[in-house]
């Protein structure tokens, strides 16, 4: 997936382009100029928890109009909505708290991938904070001139189309389609495994599922029955479910590039290449309808479905980026070029002289000590205190805690260095490794509270749906699954909503914490 070490990658030189083409190009210009950023949105809502960012306003130094660079996000809510619209209104100042106001332009782009990952776990925690059980996906772009920076919780992707062809700048944490964080999920504790019918004939005819099936469902993990492993909010499901993200940062060459960004509502029923070509030649308002057009013409409306599109274009062209030639399988190895800090200056303008996408950053580890890092710079606030480096709060010497300090996947060779924590980003973090919290967890009455709540809310809205029900029916659904406390969600089944009531995990989680045998359990993946 991503590399273990998140840092500047290094070039061999026997994998560079031709000198001569590189010389003849680099003399045509000392410095790229900043490129034209145009972007357009569109959407059809089902549920209406999907929410979206675009922002082309943004400045690194308030006031100062050089700093400027944009800003676009998806959050793609389940279980409702308060969680995508928490981290659409807080996630981008979290980031921008991160990271010093004194950095020039290149030392601001080298620390945005940490300053992201400390943004979208503050995020989590102030969400969580407030004892709601929604979560969200959250996938962050950040245009600053030439470079594209992406991190992402969840499935809602984003590809880039360039003369070079498509390529994903995510990776989709869906149980399903993602091995290393099943092992991952797994070895923190979770069960991954399908939702099973058992209970015989009668049972699968009363819930309107086909009798050859005993197998309903993607890979899900449990507690909490969800199907992604990393996403903001979910205070509801394991620990293990993080809001760590997959960080890439790329920068693109002269002739530009085209950014789609979408809910899985669009991925679900189109490829990344189906996704790019069919809005190939249109301006970015026109290109995000016609991807949302060709997604439901595919898949019809099963789900919220948003697109955003950004044409990163040369600033003498008006127009929208080039399409990529028809015959591209030779020079497909040539659309990312790793490269080392020390030569990121020299050695971007060569490559983006001759059309190269450069790949400058990228990381995925789910640990908060990776991610961090060892500089203690970060943890150094204006007053001469440390500071949390999640949550920015200043700490006198003796409160903070180092983010390597005890932990097996620390890259420093000096724990007692920072960056440092406070004591609840630290018990965040232990969370996130795997460690269960104890008593002397401050949060642990707030979120058993919170889950208990929940779980009267939906007992009472489960009890009303079934008193709806024609006598007859509920007579029929208490004959056939009589004993089973849970019984009440599953009448959505019984209307044939299969989608929306596999979505109500959280009641089979409770069903086996309660020792009772429902006519749906956990079914081991091979």
């Amino acid at each position: 997936m991503a590399s273990r070490e998140g840092k500047r990658h290094h070039h061999h030189h026997h994998n560079l382009v031709p000198l001569a083409a590189l010389i003849s190009r680099e003399m045509k210009s000392e410095k790229m100029e900043k490129p034209t950023v145009r972007c357009g949105y569109a959407a059809q809502s089902r549920k209406g928890e999907d929410y979206f960012l675009m922002k082309t306003d943004c400045q690194r130094v308030p006031g100062n109009p050089s700093t400027t660079f944009s800003a676009f996000a998806i959050f793609d809510g389940h279980n409702g909505n308060a969680a995508a619209i928490f981290t659409r209104e807080n996630l981008l100042n979290h980031v921008l708290g991160a990271i010093p106001r004194d950095l020039g332009r290149d030392e601001w782009l080298q620390a945005l991938p940490r300053a992201l990952v400390a943004g979208f776990v503050k995020t989590d925690k102030e969400f969580q904070s407030r004892g709601e059980t929604s979560g969200t996906t959250a996938t962050f772009v950040i245009v600053d001139g030439w470079t594209v920076t992406v991190a992402s919780v969840g499935d809602s992707r984003c590809i880039l189309d360039t003369q070079g062809g498509v390529s994903t700048l995510t990776v989709d944490h869906r149980l399903e389609e993602n091995v290393e964080e099943r092992e991952r999920v797994t070895a923190s504790g979770g069960e991954v495994g399908r939702l099973s019918i058992v209970g015989g004939a009668e049972v699968r005819k009363l819930l309107n599922v086909n009798p050859r099936f005993s197998i309903i469902g993607p890979l899900r993990c449990w507690p909490g029955g969800l199907c992604l492993s990393r996403s903001i909010g979910d205070m509801d499901v394991g620990e293990f479910i993080v809001p760590i993200p997959y960080v890439k940062q790329v920068k693109l060459s002269s002739a530009g590039g085209r950014l789609v960004i979408a809910s899985d509502g669009i991925w679900d029923a189109l490829s990344s290449e189906m996704a790019a070509k069919s809005c190939r030649g249109l301006p970015a308002e026109l290109a995000a309808k016609q991807v949302v057009k060709e997604a439901l013409r595919t898949r019809g409306l099963k789900d919220d479905t948003t697109c955003i599109v950004v044409d990163i274009i040369p600033p003498d062209n008006s127009a929208q980026p080039s399409t990529p030639p028809k015959k591209q399988n030779k020079f497909r190895a040539l659309l990312f070029r790793k490269k080392s800090r020390d030569s990121v200056n020299k050695l971007s303008k060569k490559l983006s002289a001759v059309g190269i996408v450069e790949e400058l950053f990228e990381e995925g580890s789910a640990m908060l000590a990776e991610r961090l890092g060892n500089d203690d710079s970060m943890g150094q606030s204006t007053s001469g205190l440390f500071m949390c480096a999640v949550c920015q709060v200043d700490l006198a010497p003796s409160e903070g805690i180092s983010v390597h300090a005890g932990s097996i996947f620390s890259t420093s060779a000096k724990p007692w260095q920072g960056p440092f924590l406070c004591a609840g980003c630290r018990n965040k973090k232990d969370a996130m490794e795997g460690k269960r919290f104890g008593n002397l967890d401050p949060g642990g009455d707030r979120r058993q509270a919170a889950y208990s709540r929940q779980r009267v809310k939906e007992r009472d809205e489960n009890l009303t749906a079934f008193a709806a029900l024609s006598k007859r029916r509920r007579n029929e659904l208490e004959q056939r699954v009589k004993h089973h406390f849970y019984a009440y969600s599953w009448l959505e089944l019984v209307e044939k909503d299969l989608d929306s009531i596999i979505g109500r995990t959280a009641s089979l989680d409770r069903t086996k914490r309660a020792g009772s045998r429902p006519a749906l359990e956990l079914a081991q993946p091979a």
